[in-house]
């Protein structure tokens, strides 16, 4: 057994999340902590994440029966939460933006939402968030100045805008479109 599939895992991903919290000075809704410490214990020993084009699972979750459609989507929008926040550069390896995986993701959660106060509206709607606080597991950034500046006006990702902020030494302003 290994280190992040044994009982201990809980331990040790709860901590990774919650100093990742701190790094980008964001405190998640106690369901979405447990919901994403879940998801990082789940998919630590997947190599095969990397295999897919999520917009076709997309498509074809969407054509499954219900109980299929659910598992499928929640797939995806597990897949597209991980890829965008700790796979971000993976998005340019694919010719795509940040962008994509986010779209795609709320999309899969917020079709398998019962009602807009269940977990999967929550997480469609906090999607960005929890991308930065997966994007700040890592203790330094992988954000260029221009990748910072296109999450943070294009996602309103608070991350980006700090990490903007440490670029530039400024407080960023967006201008209106």
């Amino acid at each position: 057994m290994t280190m992040l599939t044994n009982p201990s895992s809980l331990v040790l991903w709860h901590d990774v999340v919650k100093n990742a919290e701190i790094r980008c000075s964001i405190t998640l809704d106690e369901n979405l902590e447990a919901y994403l410490i879940a998801l990082l214990i789940r998919y630590s020993n997947r190599p095969d994440l990397a295999q897919q084009v999520f917009a076709t699972a997309f498509l074809k979750a969407m054509q499954l029966h219900e109980r299929q459609r659910s598992s499928s989507l929640q797939h995806v929008g597990d897949q597209c939460l991980l890829y965008a926040g700790l796979f971000p550069r993976a998005a340019e390896k694919r010719h795509v933006k940040v962008n994509y995986f986010v779209d795609l993701g709320r999309a899969a959660y917020g079709a398998i939402s019962k009602t807009a106060n269940d977990l999967y509206w929550m997480l469609a709607i906090e999607f960005v968030m929890l991308m930065d606080v997966l994007q700040s597991i890592r203790p330094t950034t992988d954000l260029l100045p221009l990748q910072a500046y296109e999450q943070w006006d294009e996602l309103d990702s608070q991350r980006a805008r700090l990490i903007l902020q440490e670029y530039t030494r400024g407080i960023p302003i967006k201008h209106i479109k």
